[in-house]
């Protein structure tokens, strides 16, 4: 990770209402827009939520890996241009593919919520993990290592640092790689835990 791209980015917390909504690239679907590292067109990490409406194709990104969890809904059917079939079901079904992929999501039962998760794969190692929030989790932040926390339920807060503030459900933190740090974040709920290496 280079001093422009995620260092560049501060540690923060993202609430919910901050999300920018703006339309698919391909035109056929909405996404909030939580977080892009670096902030402009040429991304190493993208972080969105996916809002389904209809059976679309999905829009392609060349050289881009994903990861897709269901957040929301009765679930959605992924078919992809090689005759297979992945169907994310309720709750929280996941999967990963290439961003060069034709794929067309056809609805289960109405309206589907999907986080999505978005890297550069020549630049970065993702490593995406649904855990429970019981007490205290840690995250470690090295000069190549960050993390981005999505709270799924519940509520949390980082002990001990004072900028920043507490998260509630549909939040997300990000923990910007540089100096080693250790972020404690306590509470109870669900989350997605999102490690990002060089």
């Amino acid at each position: 990770m280079s001093e422009s791209s995620v260092l560049g980015a501060s540690t923060r917390v993202i609430p919910s209402f901050e999300y920018r909504r703006e339309r698919w690239r391909n035109g056929l679907g909405w996404t909030r827009e939580i977080l892009r590292v670096p902030d402009s067109e040429d991304w190493q990490v993208r972080l969105s939520i996916a809002e389904i409406e209809q059976d679309a194709a999905f829009s392609a990104f060349p050289g881009v890996e994903r990861e897709l969890v269901l957040l929301r809904g009765e679930g959605v059917r992924l078919r992809f241009a090689d005759g297979r079939v992945h169907t994310l079901l309720p709750p929280h079904d996941r999967v990963r593919f290439a961003g060069e992929e034709a794929i067309t999501g056809e609805l289960i039962d109405g309206v589907t919520h999907d986080f999505n998760l978005m890297w550069k794969r020549d630049a970065l190692r993702a490593e995406l993990l649904h855990r429970p929030l019981v007490g205290s989790m840690f995250f470690f932040t090295e000069p190549g290592t960050a993390w981005a926390v999505h709270l799924l339920a519940g509520q949390a807060e980082f002990e001990g640092e004072d900028g920043l503030p507490a998260m509630a459900a549909g939040d997300t933190a990000w923990l910007a790689a540089g100096e080693r740090r250790r972020y404690a974040l306590s509470g109870g709920g669900e989350l997605l835990a999102i490690r990002l290496d060089a």
